[in-house]
């Protein structure tokens, strides 16, 4: 496992030459892969994830989307967000992600297992003629206390993470201080009150 970690380190996952594979529109794979900024151009479907990190009060760990990104910048989203390259499967681009954008290395106690998959979110959206988003979200959630001071932001996509109680969760959704894709937040809720 440090093998693979360390390999991955200095890794560009969001270069817009990353190949993602496209799906049809009920998300069964064609087969194809093409590069992510082909996919935004075209509109053509294909997967992300997204993962709560909840810690043992219930407070989930926000990050803040850097300032240079190309969609929704500066916007606050969840813990961890990404597309799945091709080959992988959700659970390994769980991995991956929040091993890159917050630099959480899951320490030897927890396993990707330890990820619950929540739901899937169905998620369109148009910023321009040349940049349509079709895209289907497996939604993960993770408990664990993430100590915020150990992590280690990648700037280009995060310039800020914090803990986030939900009442003051569903106060940024009610700010439109989020990330648009706030499907999630009441699947989180749901599934937190069942625990």
């Amino acid at each position: 496992m440090e093998d693979i970690i360390e390999g991955m380190r200095g890794t560009d996952f969001n270069s817009a030459s990353e190949l993602i594979e496209v799906l049809d529109e009920e998300g069964v794979s064609t087969g194809k892969a093409v590069t992510r900024k082909e996919i935004y151009k075209k509109g053509l479907w294909h997967r992300g994830v997204i993962v709560a990190i909840v810690n043992n009060n219930n407070e989930v760990l926000m990050q803040q989307r850097a300032n240079t990104k190309d969609k929704y910048p500066g916007k606050w989203d969840l813990s961890v967000a990404g597309h799945i390259p091709f080959g992988e499967d959700s659970l390994s681009a769980v991995f991956s992600e929040t091993m890159e954008e917050i630099g959480y290395t899951l320490p030897k106690k927890l396993t990707v297992q330890d990820f619950r998959f929540i739901t899937s979110f169905r998620n369109r959206f148009k910023l321009a003629e040349d940049y349509i988003g079709n895209q289907f979200y497996d939604f993960f959630v993770l408990n664990a206390e993430v100590p915020i001071e150990k992590l280690i932001l990648q700037k280009k996509e995060v310039q800020d993470v914090r803990y986030t109680s939900l009442t003051a969760l569903l106060k940024m959704r009610d700010d439109k201080v989020l990330h648009p894709r706030t499907e999630w937040v009441d699947a989180l809720i749901r599934y937190l009150k069942r625990q």
